[in-house]
């Protein structure tokens, strides 16, 4: 019996890969939630995770700094607990350079899961559709899509889709790193027009201001940072791993 433990198992990604994982021979899942094992609480995660075979990590929420704090928590319970396997979700854009601030999260959690001695698969997904969505229409104006993102693509990527990526991974788990993306790394023009909207470029500037009365200082901070990173291009990335992945849960 294979004892799979899942954090964020409230959520929608998390519980989607819980009811992924359950029902399958030869394994038990365990859903973490906050109020079992709060990703502050050091003692907890380490109670939480004994005799846990496979960790699949869905990333904390929040400020940069607080996510990377639970992220690193839930390393340390699980070097403790002797975890063989640990599955995370990552991103793309993986990297301390990045503009983006949680590009360097993810960067760093993954250099932390491979200190603790765990095999690590990281899923680097690409941005999630639903969310992009949501962005373009926090950012729409009067039926113009205004976004700092210049001429970036982005290959953007179901939630669902990932989600059974990571199902996978912990199912058959390996050491690895899977760049996870949609079938087409798509133009703003792009991602506008199939709204019905027109894309049209802004400065960094100009879309905080649009940012300020809607967003908090620090999810303004967050989206623009995201959209710097796009403007390097840095996911302009597909790949065909996502099928691959998928293929074996059958």
């Amino acid at each position: 019996m294979t004892r799979i433990a899942v954090t964020g198992a409230r959520g929608r990604l998390g519980g989607q890969i819980v009811q992924l994982l359950e029902g399958r021979d030869g394994v038990e899942v365990v859903g973490l939630t906050r109020a079992m094992a709060d990703y502050d609480d050091r003692p907890a995660l380490v109670a939480a995770l004994a005799g846990v075979d496979v960790l699949v990590l869905v990333s904390s929420d929040g400020e940069a700094e607080r996510v990377l704090r639970h992220h690193l928590n839930l390393a340390e319970a699980a070097a403790r607990n002797g975890v063989g396997h640990v599955v995370a979700l990552s991103s793309v854009d993986v990297d301390v350079d990045s503009p983006f601030c949680y590009a360097r999260v993810n960067a760093l959690t993954e250099q932390a899961l491979e200190e603790t001695g765990c095999s690590v698969t990281a899923v680097r997904a690409s941005i999630f559709s639903e969310f992009f969505d949501g962005l373009v229409d926090l950012a729409t104006v009067e039926g113009e899509v205004r976004l700092p993102a210049a001429d970036g693509r982005v290959g953007l990527v179901s939630r669902a889709d990932v989600g059974r990526a990571m199902a996978a991974c912990a199912l058959s788990p390996a050491p690895a790193a899977y760049e996870v993306t949609g079938p087409a790394a798509l133009t703003m023009d792009e991602v506008a027009a199939a709204r019905g909207r027109t894309y049209v470029p802004v400065s960094e500037a100009e879309f905080a201001a649009h940012l300020a009365s809607r967003e908090t200082p620090w999810w303004s901070y967050a989206y623009t940072s995201m959209f710097a990173s796009i403007r390097e291009q840095r996911w302009d990335v597909v790949t065909d791993e996502l099928a691959r992945l998928t293929a074996q849960l059958g």
